[in-house]
């Protein structure tokens, strides 16, 4: 036990009380900042890598100033390999950074002779990672289906297919609506959450039967792509 807390043999002593809180506190700014961006996003594109990514990213930084322990010479070194890494290797996916930072971060807590500091940061990183995965940290599910109906009856009646739509979601959002010249014939897109998504192929039966609708397609949500 004393070769485990006493195991940091770089230049400055590591308290792991303070270790243990300050990767703490970081997880936890961390966690508020992504669920803020989760319930406050409202773009097209929604990637739960980047959520999981805000997570994360704090408890590294935390790791590896704490590692650096006010040294500037390590602090340069540690930009410079992951510079280099950055340059042989496009890294497209911001989680994929998170991991190879992780590394870096233990290779340098191990390069330095803060071993203790790696023994207890690595397996945190590799447990906070297998928590995020397990939880599926960041994943939103708002909508089922999206459809897109082109609708060729009076504005005014599309009250009915609202009807419609209502009678098999439990809500309905009104993504885009374009009516043409002289306001016949109008292209539609909704986002719809179901009562029942095995019944999505009953909806799309009966809106494609509706009078006035021309023609019907649907996207699933899940396939959505991350841009």
């Amino acid at each position: 036990m004393n070769f485990f807390l006493e195991g940091d043999s770089g230049l400055a002593p590591t308290n792991f009380h303070t270790v243990a809180l300050a990767l703490i506190l970081a997880f936890l700014f961390g966690q508020l900042f992504a669920w803020v961006y989760v319930f406050t996003h409202s773009g097209i594109s929604y990637s739960r890598s980047f959520v999981v990514s805000l997570i994360v990213l704090p408890v590294l930084v935390a790791l590896v100033l704490l590692v650096m322990a006010n040294n500037f010479v390590i602090g340069l070194g540690l930009m410079a390999v992951f510079a280099i890494v950055r340059f042989r290797n496009v890294l497209r996916d911001t989680l994929d950074t998170c991991y190879v930072l992780a590394v870096i971060i233990l290779g340098t807590a191990c390069g330095t002779q803060k071993f203790s500091t790696a023994i207890v940061g690595g397996p945190a990183i590799a447990l906070l990672m297998i928590y995020l995965w397990m939880t599926a940290a960041g994943t939103r599910h708002r909508f089922d289906l999206i459809l897109n109906v082109r609708w060729m009856r009076p504005p005014d009646e599309l009250s009915e297919v609202m009807f419609l739509l209502e009678r098999h979601s439990l809500r309905v959002h009104v993504a885009n609506q374009h009516f043409g010249k002289g306001m016949e014939g109008a292209d539609l897109s909704y986002r719809i959450l179901l009562r029942d998504p095995a019944r999505a192929a009953e909806l799309l039966t009966e809106l494609a039967a509706f009078p006035g609708v021309e023609r019907v397609s649907s996207v699933q949500a899940a396939e959505e792509s991350e841009i």
